[in-house]
């Protein structure tokens, strides 16, 4: 591993022939997997990842270089260099000196996950496909997986900053495929935590198996979806992947800081229903999004985004910092060493309210139940977006009746959270991977129960 003394010289050469600013950052990581199709072991793979990456930055410009070769520090001082040619302006002339290292501990685990053997996790997972298979005869496939990292970063800069970090991950994931003459439907559910493989050994994977064969089943008997304009009352926990596409991501520097977002030079006014708070929380205790500091080497924070519907903040990173003229909310996050950091979400959730979820059923005439929702695309520009939902039901006169298939939610993501007449008391987070410019990288998204009072619904008439 690089020394200090060598990183300062890194730094140093990268501003010797143009930049204000220069950035490195060492990765270390090391990960293990365990993946079964139909109880019979698919995969298993173990992987160590080490690298550097340089950064430049010229104002709001940058350059960004890689390797994968820590041992030969001339060569990294020759690419620092050469990466610095190509930033036209005035050498900085700074002679680099890292402060003391400041040590960041971002998940600590109590059961390190490369120390157990990988027979230990097939077992368990193979016991999960069981369950799933053996929940109905119309179970035609099952798949278990788990994968998990352990990844240790060095960041410093030519502010003088030096910093170390320590995270690890662990997630399991469980598929079941029902199948008929005309049909294939599945159930899937994927938690992941900001832990190590103690969260693996908690975690009852046959209650999983169970829920994701039910959602299959009750899926292939579904009737087709009505389509039209009507009110939908969307599920708590992975129901906010809405919020995290279509409005998340046009709140990120990214978009904001060159004006490509619609939500651009809105800070104070109302962007979504008075009953509708939203946060990005790096900080919650052992999340699968959460970290104590960003990729950038910035604290990570809690941030209040929407206030009683009013837009509070962006998420910003230091590039975005200076094209808005605001301080970095610590949201710099990067997949691995080759790819420059940017501004992106970690734990993304509306706020708890106040309704039960069973009365805001109650109190819906007739709509949509959309429990699950699936994947989408997304215009930050304009906010349009379109998700599919994986497990929905019709609402009739405040009653839960019967499942239907084929839902898709259509709309503009400022018109939505306008629309939000009713916030549950329910709130959930849900595991996913998000993946924009700088990779992907593992995120929370999260609500309550919520209700939209007129969304287009896309099915068959």
């Amino acid at each position: 591993m690089l020394t200090k003394e060598s990183i300062e010289r890194i730094l140093t050469a990268a501003l010797s022939h143009g930049g204000d600013f220069s950035e490195v950052y060492i990765e270390r990581t090391r990960g293990t997997s365990v993946s079964l199709l139909n109880g019979v072991v698919e995969g298993t793979g173990s992987n160590l990842e080490l690298g550097i990456g340089i950064r430049i930055l010229e104002g709001d410009r940058s350059v960004y270089v890689y390797s994968n070769d820590l041992h030969n520090e001339e060569n990294l001082i020759r690419m620092a260099r050469s990466a610095s040619a190509s930033i036209s302006g005035v050498p900085a002339g700074k002679t680099v000196y890292l402060k003391p290292q400041l040590g960041y501990f971002s998940q600590k685990y109590e059961i390190q996950p490369s120390s157990i053997k990988k027979s230990e996790k097939v077992y368990k997972l193979r016991k999960a496909g069981e369950t799933a298979k053996s929940y109905s005869s119309l179970i035609t496939q099952t798949s278990a997986s788990t994968a998990d990292v352990e990844k240790d970063v060095w960041i410093a800069n030519s502010d003088g900053l030096y910093v170390t970090d320590h995270r690890c991950r662990t997630r399991v994931m469980i598929q079941a495929i029902a199948s008929s003459e005309e049909d294939k439907q599945s159930g899937y559910f994927g938690p992941g935590s900001g832990e190590g493989y103690e969260f693996f050994e908690r975690l009852d994977t046959d209650e999983l198996a169970r829920k994701a064969a039910a959602t299959a089943v009750t899926m292939i008997s579904a009737k087709p979806c009505p389509s039209g304009k009507m009110p939908v009352v969307i599920g708590n926990g992975f129901g906010g992947v809405i919020f995290h596409e279509a409005c998340g991501h046009a709140l990120e520097a990214t978009a904001v800081g060159i004006k490509s977002s619609c939500f651009t030079d809105m800070l104070g006014k109302q962007i979504a229903s008075p009953i509708v708070t939203a946060y990005d929380d790096a900080k919650i205790s052992k999340e699968w999004g959460s970290y104590e500091v960003d990729d950038e080497g910035t604290p990570s924070s809690t941030n209040l985004l929407i206030q009683d519907g009013i837009l509070n903040s962006y998420l910003i990173d230091k590039i975005g910092s200076r094209r808005m003229g605001q301080p970095s909310t610590g949201c710099a996050r990067r997949q691995n060493y080759s790819f420059a950091p940017t501004s992106r979400m970690s734990n993304t959730f509306i706020a708890a309210g106040e309704s039960k979820p069973e009365d805001i059923i109650a109190d819906t005439e007739y709509g949509i139940y959309a429990v699950n929702m699936g994947g989408g695309s997304v215009d930050t520009t304009t906010g349009e977006f379109n998700f599919a939902v994986n497990e929905a039901y019709m609402i009739r006169n405040g009653k839960v009746c019967e499942a239907v298939k084929g839902a898709t939610l259509i709309g503009k993501g400022g018109e939505i959270l306008m629309n939000i007449d009713r916030v549950g008391n329910d709130l959930k987070l849900s595991q996913g991977v998000c993946g924009s410019v700088s990779g992907n990288i593992p995120v929370d998204v999260g609500q309550p129960t919520i209700r939209v009072s007129e969304i287009t619904v896309g099915g068959q008439a």
